[in-house]
């Protein structure tokens, strides 16, 4: 007896831009290896982060149990009660987008299914990873939805992004890494994104930006804002490292044709001046943005550019309230706000 796929049996993955139910964020822990040294700095940019999506949906936070759900309670008494809700399951680390499910969407019940892809912590970069690898199936869980079981496939939240329409966006660098599916070529990893999460078509990027330690993840540098609009980083000095790589990544935008012919179209975002945080190089982007109901939430770090990074998603999304949020302590732990989130689509 065939399976079918849930690709065959209608699942796709919808757009961030499509209408959540809530989006769920995993809140940090002090003993965590994210932030060294900076936990208590970082705090009130969880906080902001929380109420900022509190104004537009549910917020479901991942906490270790009852003492940490009493402390993060008093944390955000400004949010309404009602859109924040909190569920007892442990986490290593607060990166949602890579460590939570992929959630799936159909036109029949159940409409709504949670995808468990295997999670190694961007190719065994960090150790414990077993709480966080453990996140999808308690979340669906939680919320009675089916488990479509991929766990023999590493995959992570920040390193695809979709159209809604049956393409994705993701980067050879990430992808392609012998420390993710070794087994596996381009060819076989397309299909599997075809089977599992209904993709026809995959908009390969190259390289990604220098100090990500997820080897390129795409949420760092380019964004479908649109069905066939895409914003994309770029930098304007030719002496940084991150020049290179984003000019060709650009180039490839440029060229590219959607499935029905049509070219994309490609907006660009500045890059963040280089930050640097004890001889690292920390991986600062505006692409990092993350999509709500009704706010965008941009990271912004203290400089020039951000009032033309605002200016940029202003325009890409003139119905949405675009919120910045000074980013400087959060980068520290290598992500911004779409690392820490991950959208439950609405249904019904």
């Amino acid at each position: 007896m065939t399976h079918k796929t849930p690709s065959e049996k209608g699942y796709r993955m919808p757009a961030e831009w499509e209408r959540h139910e809530a989006t769920w964020i995993s809140w940090p822990h002090p003993e965590g290896n994210s932030f060294p040294g900076s936990y208590d700095r970082v705090i009130p940019t969880f906080v902001k982060m929380a109420e900022a999506l509190a104004e537009s949906e549910i917020v479901r936070i991942n906490v270790s149990g009852p003492a940490q759900e009493k402390t993060v309670r008093q944390l955000l008494k400004s949010c309404p009660p009602e859109r924040v809700e909190f569920f007892h399951i442990p986490t290593d680390e607060p990166w949602c987008r890579d460590h939570g499910p992929v959630f799936l969407v159909r036109d029949e019940a159940p409409r709504l299914a949670a995808v468990n892809f295997g999670f190694n912590a961007w190719g065994y970069k960090l150790s414990p990873f077993d709480e966080d690898n453990a996140v999808p199936p308690a979340v669906a869980k939680a919320l009675g939805v089916p488990l479509i079981d991929e766990s023999h496939f590493i995959l992570e939240g920040g390193s695809i992004d979709s159209n809604g329409q049956g393409v994705v966006l993701t980067t050879e660098s990430c992808l392609l890494n012998a420390n993710r599916n070794p087994s596996l070529d381009k060819h076989q990893i397309e299909k599997k994104l075809r089977d599992t999460l209904g993709f026809k078509s995959t908009i390969w990027l190259g390289d990604g930006i220098e100090g990500d330690d997820t080897d390129g993840h795409v949420d760092d540098i380019t964004r479908f804002i649109g069905p066939a609009t895409v914003i994309t980083a770029v930098e304007e000095d030719k002496s940084d490292p991150n020049f290179e790589p984003l000019q060709r990544n650009l180039d490839r935008l440029h060229t590219t044709r959607l499935p029905g012919g049509e070219p994309l179209h490609v907006f660009t975002l500045p890059m963040p001046t280089r930050i640097m945080r004890d001889g690292q190089r920390l991986p600062a982007s505006y692409a990092n943005f993350y999509i709500a109901n009704t706010v965008v939430l941009l990271p912004v770090f203290g400089e020039a550019n951000d009032s033309w990074a605002l200016s940029a998603l202003h325009e890409a999304f003139p119905d949405r309230r675009i919120i910045p949020i000074d980013c400087r302590e959060l980068i520290w732990g290598l992500g911004a706000f779409h690392c820490l989130t991950q959208q439950q689509p609405a249904v019904g």
